[in-house]
């Protein structure tokens, strides 16, 4: 379960209007949250994934896991730090987050995550590492997280862009002293943009935990919502009314049926979107419809210039 959607009143995913309507205020979105997390919890659902910039999320967590009496190891907290929030819940704020990778911000997040995760948190990552940041030749920040991971606290990083591939083959690379801080890599895997599926299997191969997101790219696979003549969604779309299923589905049973991928996350603001993600689990593709579906993919630069230019809603 992510909490990317869930923690802050505007992000990028298409159909934010009609899936939260215009109610964005703090108490209202909390309610969402908890209501969401109590559906995953009870069908199943062991791992929550939040971000320090997610508004916030890790608060909303935080609240939803003592009013429950959820008990450390129930779930699977896994939180991200590099990133700080800078929408201050508005809708309208020119810049909602803002990216710093230093030692001294990962040491003032980890300290504002464990206060209110405390011994739930079981998963720390780098936000959206970048070759660009350096945060991967920081030797400072290296030690702290190799530190961290010493603790029994694991260590991963998201990663973002079309260099996806390039960041997670650097990290595995990545050494202190011998010991490697990294096991666990997060990246955007879906049918538009699967360039990183062949250095996730890599990493996967090594032994490190796979997680993935955006599989429904920002709500261009969600079915619902006018993409501007998308030629790969729309051949999602054949392929799921072949099958009577959703696009949803289709989109989602892609990204579980890799062996690779240990988790999907789902980015659901209601409850039917959760219902769909969790039929996906059932939903097997036939080798004509991975025959179809393996023409859908754009080029990596191209997709991701398509999620840049979405606005935040």
């Amino acid at each position: 379960m992510g909490l990317a959607a869930l923690g802050r009143p505007a992000y990028i995913n298409l159909g934010r209007d009609t899936d939260l309507g215009r109610d964005r205020a703090v108490a209202t979105m909390e309610r969402r949250c908890h209501g969401m997390l109590d559906a995953a919890l009870a069908a199943g659902v062991r791992y929550v994934d939040a971000a320090r910039s997610y508004g916030r999320a890790e608060e909303f967590l935080a609240s939803w896991l003592a009013d429950r009496g959820v008990a450390p190891g129930t779930v699977t907290v896994g939180s991200k730090w590099g990133y700080r929030y800078t929408g201050d819940w508005r809708m309208d704020a020119p810049v909602q987050e803002v990216k710093d990778h230093s030692l001294a911000m990962f040491r003032r997040q980890l300290g504002e995550t464990t206060a209110l995760l405390g011994r739930h948190l079981g998963l720390y990552q780098v936000h959206s590492a970048t070759l660009d940041s350096g945060v991967l030749d920081d030797r400072g920040v290296l030690v702290a997280l190799a530190e961290l991971a010493a603790t029994g606290v694991a260590v991963g990083l998201s990663v973002s862009g079309p260099r996806q591939a390039e960041v997670v083959r650097r990290a595995m690379e990545v050494e202190v002293d011998g010991v490697q801080p990294f096991s666990s890599v997060q990246a955007t895997w879906n049918l538009l943009e699967p360039s990183a599926g062949p250095a996730l299997a890599e990493a996967h191969a090594r032994g490190w935990g796979v997680i993935v997101k955006e599989v429904l790219a920002n709500g261009r696979l969600a079915g619902r919502h006018d993409v501007g003549g998308d030629g790969g969604a729309g051949v999602v779309a054949g392929v799921a009314a072949g099958r009577g299923a959703t696009v949803e589905e289709v989109a989602l049973a892609a990204a579980l049926g890799r062996p690779w991928a240990d988790v999907v996350l789902s980015g659901a603001v209601t409850p039917a979107q959760l219902d769909t993600g969790l039929r996906a689990l059932g939903f097997g593709l036939d080798d004509d419809d991975v025959a179809r579906l393996g023409d859908v993919a754009e080029a990596p630069e191209s997709y991701w210039q398509h999620r840049a230019a979405l606005p935040w809603r």
